[in-house]
């Protein structure tokens, strides 16, 4: 059966097939992948998405893959490196901007405890659920990427306008925007496809703390548990979020024994 998406995606292109189907609109929390979105969507202004797609990895190897407190210190001879890089968008007020963003990112970090719990708490940490059936009726932008772009540049970030934010806003979930014909809208909405690079960023996170652990087995249970408490916040099922808690445990399984 073929599957029907949102017509912006080019059923021709792989790499924007892989993206729509993978990512738009899958909730996302993990701090580095939310400065990445954040930065990549900035870069896309006066620029299509597919090009920034297909240069996606070449700024994840020029920006030190989003390691924003690396990027945050970047000096002159990291600009210049990187204007003289062909493989990313070479403009320096917006290589300049994503500099300055991470030093925000980082202040807003330290203000609220992540960069996620302040981003969320704008939709009360769960996503909105659109109905659009036409991708005519989805909007540009929003009365809320409107506040939430005034606040970000009131801290200091550039590149952050209420068309760019909304933009983000769609790409890392906070809204679903696929138009209901589209086989993703439903398992978005459903919750069936929280993805699992969330799971694989949260073994990332506390696998150094359990191996440096001296009690491994009670240190993955506490990390288990406060995913499952953080899973049921978003209003998941009971069901998907005890799957989900023992992926979790199994990738653990997997890193100590690999």
């Amino acid at each position: 059966m073929m599957k029907i998406r949102c017509t912006w995606c080019d059923e021709n292109s792989e790499i924007y097939c892989h993206y729509h189907d993978n990512q738009w609109g899958v909730p996302v929390y993990d701090e580095q992948e939310l400065y990445e979105m954040l930065i990549l969507e900035g870069m896309q202004a006066g620029l299509s998405w597919i090009t920034i797609l297909k240069k996606r990895e070449n700024f994840r190897i020029a920006f030190d893959h989003f390691d924003y407190q690396k990027v945050a210190i970047y000096d002159d001879d990291k600009i210049a490196q990187l204007l003289d890089n062909k493989g990313i968008i070479r403009n320096r007020l917006k290589i300049r901007a994503a500099i300055k963003n991470a030093q925000v990112f980082l202040r807003i970090q330290k203000e609220f405890g992540s960069f996620k719990d302040y981003i969320w708490a704008f939709v009360d940490f769960s996503p909105i659920q659109n109905q659009f059936e036409h991708i005519e009726e989805i909007p540009a932008q929003t009365e809320l990427s409107e506040k939430i772009s005034k606040d970000l540049k009131k801290r200091g970030m550039n590149f952050v306008g209420p068309t760019i934010i909304y933009s983000f806003m769609q790409a890392i979930g906070m809204v679903n925007d696929h138009v209901t014909s589209c086989f993703r809208h439903k398992e978005i909405y459903l919750g069936q496809s929280m993805s699992h690079i969330d799971i694989e960023s949260y073994v990332k996170q506390t696998f150094p703390v359990i191996i440096a652990s001296d009690g491994i087995a009670d240190t993955i249970e506490l990390y288990a548990t406060r995913l499952l408490n953080e899973l049921m916040s978003r209003r998941m099922s009971s069901e998907q979020a005890i799957k989900m808690v023992a992926d979790y445990k199994q990738l653990v399984k997997q890193q100590m024994d690999g």
